[in-house]
């Protein structure tokens, strides 16, 4: 119900926008946001937004680089991407929930995920 969409590979530097359509139901009044997961490692809080876009919360690692933003109408959010580092390199996720939580386990409904590749 949620499609993840926008991944690809890009140097260093560069810029990706990630998109996330919602579909089967309106998740215009569920707060929506992105995370990733490196090989290996845990999957992390990237960013997320409140339904209204009221409330919007971004990892440290990401803040001043990465904008999250919705579309209630399209029913679609988007992570603008910019300043790429090899270390941005994961697959991505958009999930939505009630609410906004950096915890993963705070979200009910997922993406399928999408691979972003930063080269050196």
């Amino acid at each position: 119900q949620l499609q993840a969409s926008g991944g690809g590979s890009v140097q260093a530097g560069g810029s990706l926008r990630l998109s996330c359509a919602a579909s089967g139901r309106t998740f215009s009044s569920y707060a929506m946001g992105w995370f990733r997961q490196a090989p290996g490692k845990d999957r992390e809080f990237v960013a997320a937004e409140s339904w209204s876009g009221g409330i919007t919360s971004y990892a440290d690692s990401v803040k001043g680089r990465f904008a999250v933003f919705r579309d209630n109408a399209k029913n679609t959010i988007y992570l603008q991407m910019n300043s790429l580092k090899p270390e941005d390199t994961a697959v991505y996720y958009c999930a939505a929930d009630l609410g906004v939580s950096r915890n993963p386990e705070g979200w009910s409904y997922w993406g399928q995920g999408t691979q972003v590749t930063v080269s050196s």
